[in-house]
């Protein structure tokens, strides 16, 4: 009963806030999928970095336009060896009105890496210590050469360190309670341009202005109410658009509901690549996907041109491009000059002959994200096409809290499941450690459950490397190693289709030299113009 209630709860809600619950002057109202983490030592997909980069900031951000970072909380830094020293751009302000100092920073770092959630991962084992050298300088001193250091600390979300020890709550991090876990779910305590006014993980999260942000401009246009609603069903963003009534739909339509609203003249497509790759998630530790020629079969035998014929939206608008490894383009280490995967379905069947499972006796369960409806087709299709080497196959409709927490545990993971997994960083190693690290916890990235020496000897030279030729040269490597070990279908590096309604602007995606290398980080609400 659990699953079945949140949707119809999110399209309640929809409809209440649409007959004017929260009316303000430029209100900005969009949806996603996924449940809302709001706590920023958590949350780790799309939904969740959204959030994050409006309500909270990083000691750096991506760079506008181009790749590397720029100065962001930071206003600058020296890199000394292993030592790190940040300088905080004078002014910054958490919403409390409290100032940003360098003690934030530490307490932010220690939470993160106490909760052992979100991008503790990134820093995992690499910083020998972290200390305020005074009111504005924070410095870093690493255990090791650490390439991947830098653009990490972009997903260091620095939290207001005075409020959220006022709302500690009993548990086992000594003094430090519970580090304010409950309460940062459910409230914010940061530096973005934006405030959570209220929060239900299931529904909505309604943010307003920070009225004591000093970061980068805001526009004269942006909005001062944002609305971001969960789960709506894509009958209902099309109903909710088409009236006004909603401004920006999730990236997870179906392709002919996008083509239908544009059509229907009451929006505007806008494009968001982003070094996602769109990865159907296969079980290496359950037969009879631990062998692996029985993973290169069905490797071999997706239907990878027809997958990109249902992505396509409208001629200039597809949701997706050819993948040819684990690697989006863009980031260190991937080979634009690989071939792309193409279905060989003499190639599948002589995999399938080396398996020591017979594909009768073993039934695939494939499961699909009930709150993205396009995977469904590429599920059947996957149905269709594995049947064909004789697999019995079963396709699940799961919801994705459920399907979250499934991938975590190899026995009650499905055998596959697409997932799309983005660099939480502008370094390869934010993606491809997550993923494929056998000494990560397990998390929806790492639905793989891979185990590999090599891949872990070779994911750690890249960590540790700081030549960026040789870093190249270790992550081409590792897309080979990966693609030998098919623990993924590539099937598709996914560029994100927003439909924006017709009013309403957003120059970071429509303008070229103001996006932002990786997915979710040009959705800054102060930057976007409600014009009507």
């Amino acid at each position: 009963m659990k699953n079945l209630t949140g949707p119809l709860l999110a399209c309640t809600a929809a409809l209440a806030l649409a007959s004017g619950a929260h009316a303000q002057e430029r209100p900005l109202r969009l949806d996603e999928s996924a449940v809302g983490e709001i706590d920023p030592a958590k949350g780790t997909d799309y939904a969740d970095t959204v959030l994050a980069v409006n309500l909270y900031e990083g000691l750096v951000y991506p760079q506008k336009g181009g790749a590397g970072v720029q100065p962001w909380l930071a206003a600058s830094w020296e890199i000394d060896g292993l030592e790190y020293t940040f300088t905080l751009r004078d002014g910054a302000t958490f919403a409390s009105g409290n100032p940003v100092t360098a003690e934030d920073v530490v307490y932010s770092f220690n939470r993160l890496m106490a909760l052992g959630q979100g991008a503790s991962s990134l820093f995992q084992g690499r910083v020998a210590s972290v200390e305020a050298v005074d009111e504005k300088t924070v410095k870093f001193t690493l255990d090791g050469p650490f390439a991947p250091f830098l653009g990490a600390t972009a997903r260091l979300w620095v939290v207001d360190s005075k409020l959220v020890q006022e709302h500690q709550g009993e548990g086992s991090f000594g003094e430090f309670g519970d580090y304010a876990s409950d309460w940062l779910s459910a409230n914010s305590a940061g530096s973005g341009a934006y405030e959570v006014s209220e929060h239900d993980p299931q529904i909505e999260t309604v943010m307003v202005p920070n009225p004591n942000y000093g970061g980068e401009a805001v526009d004269p246009a942006a909005p001062d109410e944002v609305t971001y609603r969960y789960s709506l069903e894509a009958s209902t963003v099309r109903a909710l658009m088409a009236r006004g009534e909603h401004d920006i739909s999730s990236l997870w339509l179906p392709p002919e509901v996008y083509k239908a609203m544009a059509e229907e003249g009451t929006v505007h497509l806008e494009l968001e690549p982003g070094a996602t790759g769109e990865y159907i998630k296969l079980n290496t530790a359950r037969a009879p996907l631990d062998d692996v020629h029985c993973r290169r079969a069905l490797m071999y035998a997706y239907d990878y041109q027809t997958t990109l014929q249902l992505l396509t939206v409208t001629e200039d608008a597809k949701q997706g491009i050819p993948m040819n490894a684990a690697l989006p383009q863009g980031l260190l280490g991937s080979d634009v000059d690989a071939p792309a995967f193409a279905q060989d379905m003499d190639k599948a069947k002589a995999e399938l002959a080396e398996c020591q499972y017979d594909p009768a006796e073993y039934p695939l369960d494939i499961a699909w994200i009930a709150e993205v409806p396009a995977r469904e087709r590429l599920a059947l299709l996957m149905q269709a096409t594995f049947s064909q080497l004789g697999f019995k196959v079963n396709v699940i409709r799961t919801p994705w809290a459920l399907v979250s927490e499934q991938v975590t545990k190899p026995e009650t993971a499905p055998h596959a499941v697409e997932i799309a997994v983005s660099a939480l960083t502008p370094d390869p190693d934010s993606l491809l450690f997550n993923m494929y690290s056998s000494t990560v916890p397990p998390t929806w990235m790492s639905a793989e459950h891979l185990e590999d020496a090599e891949v872990d000897e070779l994911l750690t030279q890249g960590r540790t490397e700081t030549d960026e030729a040789k870093r190249a040269e270790i992550y081409r490597e590792l897309n080979l190693r990966l693609r030998d070990l098919a623990p993924d279908i590539f099937a598709y590096e996914f560029t994100g289709v927003y439909a924006v309604r017709n009013g309403v602007e957003v120059p970071n995606l429509s303008n070229a030299d103001s996006r932002y290398p990786l997915s979710s980080y040009s959705m800054l609400f102060k930057d976007m113009q409600i014009n009507d």
